[in-house]
């Protein structure tokens, strides 16, 4: 399967990027093809309706991979109880046809407790795309989010929770794909 991972995170070093690495990285681990759509490294000009973004690059190749893509896994960190700015004008570019019927794994960094404000907005976001949400999501609080030198998160729960909500999407992603 084809899984696009949409980064969210407008900061280089993240705890967000990371946890949209570590999902990527556990998709790659089960045989299945990833494209991770890091926000930081592609900007996206500001959304405006009557402008036509079509011929942009990065406008382009997110739609192009939302589209193609058999499931979408979201990453934000949690702004003020919801999702960055940067990954809301990025799901502005997108419409119902782009995700209709595509499983979405949505998951959220916070600096404070967990990140439950982000997740339910990209869940309300998610069902107005038409796409299914996975009844798993993952939630990193600010005590969980320490990472190794390499990236990688060093609490053996938040590493079991990364895989058992991803192994979750993928099944439900197979399953969707009958």
């Amino acid at each position: 399967m084809k899984i696009l991972v949409l980064a969210g995170s407008n900061r280089k070093t993240g705890s967000s990027r990371m946890l949209a690495k570590a999902i990527a990285g556990r998709i790659t681990e089960k045989g299945h093809e990833v494209s991770l759509f890091d926000l930081h490294a592609k900007p996206l000009p500001m959304f405006d309706p009557d402008e036509d973004y079509s011929a942009h690059p990065a406008v382009e190749e997110l739609v192009k991979g939302v589209y193609l893509a058999h499931g979408i896994v979201l990453v934000s960190p949690e702004y003020h109880g919801t999702i960055s700015g940067v990954l809301k004008n990025a799901l502005d570019y997108l419409v119902h046809e782009h995700v209709d019927g595509k499983p979405v794994l949505s998951a959220a960094c916070s600096g404070g407790v967990a990140a439950f404000g982000a997740l339910n907005q990209l869940q309300a976001i998610v069902r107005n795309l038409h796409g299914i949400n996975s009844p798993e999501w993952i939630s990193i609080g600010s005590s969980e989010r320490e990472t190794d030198p390499a990236g990688d998160f060093t609490e053996p729960r938040v590493r079991a929770k990364i895989s058992q909500a991803t192994d979750y999407f993928l099944k439900l992603a197979e399953q969707l794909r009958k």
